[in-house]
């Protein structure tokens, strides 16, 4: 018995001197924190674990690192990247998480917290890049683009039937494809730009991920694909959908001139609501259609400035322009008026189709979720900016399912 308790003690004594001693991978861990969180942190705690074999499965695994001193640290550690993937750590937010100035304290840190998608955890490696250039993680904008297309092919529909869905197919995949091409040209154009902004500097040519050529590739491929589903349609809708394109190449050049590129964007991502109709009746009917069209304009102006909101830090730095900047602290105001417009618009193009009583109800159901969009939306909070955009997809759907429900029971 006495052996017994004597080879326990000494069992316990040596444990406790194995773990004293620091191992290679904590010290190796402890030169990481010191390089990438080299500021001060006061209400963030930074938790290293030791680099896993397999990334951990976690919505935040992906952090990205680019520091004004990123050629110094490049030397220290003898990478060849400029935007290096740390496993292992972990942000761990103290107090309340939906304080106003969690983007503030992520930007004091030094690092780029990245919300890991269905692209990086299930593409290929080679992949990433092509799909992020075209926005494929982000689903919102291809929503934006579609459902205007989508409320201009059930308005078209015959009274008492249903929209065309080999029309809503082919649009949607449009709608997919010419998004895509949208982001591939407005990265082209605005490397230089993007690598100024927080929230623009990880996109894949400003990063250089990808190289501009390759985007060009990329772009010509879309565009291919693109013309593909055009001819599709009927001679009409092929010249008045290439005629988009101009607007598409110069919507991304806007911001440089005008004070005003979310209108012009309106312009260019609601013109679905004018190709919709043709490609159902194979002719313009500017009483119905016009209205459709303005009013996504007006929603455009909407969502788009809250959007804006997010980088108007950044744009005055850089040296663009947007209706953020120009609105100020007058632009709850001001989308309080596109709003307004934008539902009179859709009453109009209502009245004009002689839609039923359920359109009217749809449209008091979206001026409800567009007033809880402008009145409850912190312009200050890139979080909630983020927020209330992405919700636009949601108010898509409601005009669409009161057009639908307007022209099936009319």
């Amino acid at each position: 018995m006495a052996f017994f308790r004597l080879t326990r003690v000494s069992r316990r004594l040596l444990k406790s001197s194995v773990s004293a001693t620091p191992s290679s991978s904590s010290v190796f861990h402890s030169q990481q924190q010191h390089i990438y969180l080299s500021k001060p942190v006061t209400t963030t705690r930074h938790c290293i674990n030791p680099l896993p074999k397999y990334p951990p499965w976690s919505h935040y695994y992906d952090v990205w690192s680019k520091g004004t001193d990123f050629h110094r640290e490049e030397k220290l550690l003898g990478v060849g990247w400029n935007y290096r993937l740390v496993s292992g750590m972990s942000s761990v937010v103290e107090g309340n998480p939906k304080k106003k100035d969690d983007d503030k304290e992520k930007k004091s840190v030094g690092v780029c917290v990245k919300e890991a998608s269905w692209v990086d955890l299930y593409l290929p490696q080679g992949a990433r890049g092509y799909a992020k250039l075209a926005r494929l993680d982000k689903p919102i904008g291809t929503w934006l683009l579609a459902w205007p297309c989508m409320w201009s092919i059930a308005l078209a529909a015959d009274p008492g039937s249903l929209p065309s869905f080999k029309m809503m197919g082919l649009f949607g995949c449009g709608a997919l494809l010419l998004r895509g091409a949208g982001c591939t040209i407005n990265d082209l154009l605005d490397r230089d730009i993007d690598t100024k902004v927080d929230r623009t500097r990880l996109r894949p040519i400003a990063s250089g991920l990808l190289t501009p050529f390759q985007g060009l590739q990329f772009l010509g491929l879309q565009l291919l694909l693109g013309l593909g589903i055009l001819l599709q349609l009927n001679n009409y809708s092929r010249v008045l959908g290439a005629s988009s394109l101009l607007l598409v190449f110069s919507y991304p050049l806007m911001k440089r001139f005008t004070f005003w590129p979310q209108a012009f964007l309106g312009l260019t991502i609601n013109w679905g609501a004018l190709l919709g109709w043709t490609a159902v009746k194979g002719s313009l009917d500017p009483t119905l259609v016009l209205p459709l069209y303005l009013s996504g304009v007006c929603w455009t102006l909407v969502y788009d400035t809250i959007y804006a909101h997010q980088d108007k830090e950044d744009d005055v730095k850089v040296g663009v322009k947007s209706t953020a900047l120009r609105f100020g602290d007058n632009t709850k105001l001001w989308l309080t008026g596109f709003g307004t417009a934008s539902m009179g618009l859709l009453a109009l193009s209502g009245l004009s189709a002689d839609l039923g009583w359920q359109y009217y109800a749809s449209l008091v159901a979206a001026s409800g979720q567009l007033g809880w969009q402008i009145g409850t939306a912190d312009l200050s909070s890139r979080t909630d900016c983020s927020k209330k955009f992405v919700s636009n997809k949601w108010f898509g759907a409601i005009i669409f399912s009161g057009v639908v429900l307007g022209r099936t029971f009319q």
